[in-house]
């Protein structure tokens, strides 16, 4: 079953057990799949499914912070639920020494030898880790490595 599928499923269960935030959280997602999918006119993978999760991880946590930051922690509170509902679909993030093995097997792979060359070192590591790692963690990974 593809992660689309998925979504779509729980969604569905969502409503059945009266999980309000689980449903909500599912729709948002698939709302953010359907736009793609609309403004492109393709289907999309897993990966790329894994990449619009991804990506509204990244909002949630940063709405969380600025909500901390307001003293608002009812509103935080409900991010942490969303937060973990993304994370369930996402796989398991790679740890920093998973990170910098496979960054190194990158390198040696595009011929990078400075930091003139992280751009090739960026794209090959995105297009490779995809959503187990996020852009800043592979960023400074490999600016450690090429340093």
């Amino acid at each position: 079953m593809s992660l689309k599928e998925q979504i779509k499923n729980d969604i569905k269960e969502a409503m059945r057990a009266k999980e309000i935030t689980r449903r909500d959280t599912l729709r948002n997602i698939q709302t953010n799949i359907k736009q793609i999918e609309v403004d492109e006119r393709k289907e999309l993978t897993d990966a790329e499914v894994e990449a619009i999760l991804a990506k509204y991880l990244k909002q949630r946590e940063d709405a969380k912070a600025q909500f901390a930051e307001a003293g608002r922690d009812d509103l935080v509170a409900k991010e942490d639920e969303e937060i973990a509902i993304v994370q369930s679909y996402l796989p398991e993030p790679m740890s920093d020494e998973e990170l910098e093995s496979a960054l190194q097997k990158i390198i040696e792979a595009v011929g990078a030898e400075s930091m003139k060359d992280m751009g090739k070192v960026m794209g090959a590591a995105k297009n490779t880790i995809g959503s187990r790692a996020d852009g800043g963690r592979i960023n400074q990974a490999v600016k450690k490595l090429l340093a």
